[in-house]
């Protein structure tokens, strides 16, 4: 990718609550543009989400994971996205650590 030297990819696990299925797929569609700004903003180059049931899988491509977090823990545009999510997601993200994301194990070379 050009123009993202530096940047990591942070993969993400969360977990919906049973039955918010559609509603997540739903809210998703479309993003608001205050959100997408926040988002550019906090360094985030891509962000893809793929779900297997009630699982969510995030993979993140970003320049600084901590400071992606710092930025969006007290952005409006993401406090308002994130109490629509705390109804869907089985456990919301509070933005209280400095969760990089999940342990890679394995990657092809």
């Amino acid at each position: 990718m050009t123009g993202d030297t530096g940047a990591v990819e942070i993969a993400l696990h969360t977990r919906l609550r049973p039955g918010a299925e559609e509603a997540y797929e739903r809210i998703h569609a479309v993003i608001p543009a205050d959100l997408d700004a926040a988002l550019r903003e906090a360094g985030v180059l891509s962000w893809r989400i793929w779900r297997d049931g009630l699982d969510l899988f995030h993979l993140v491509r970003v320049v600084d994971p901590v400071q992606m977090r710092r930025h969006l823990r007290d952005h409006p545009a993401n406090q308002v996205w994130q109490q629509r999510m705390a109804a869907l997601l089985d456990v919301p993200d509070t933005y209280d650590d400095g969760a990089t994301g999940l342990g890679l194990v394995w990657k092809l070379p």
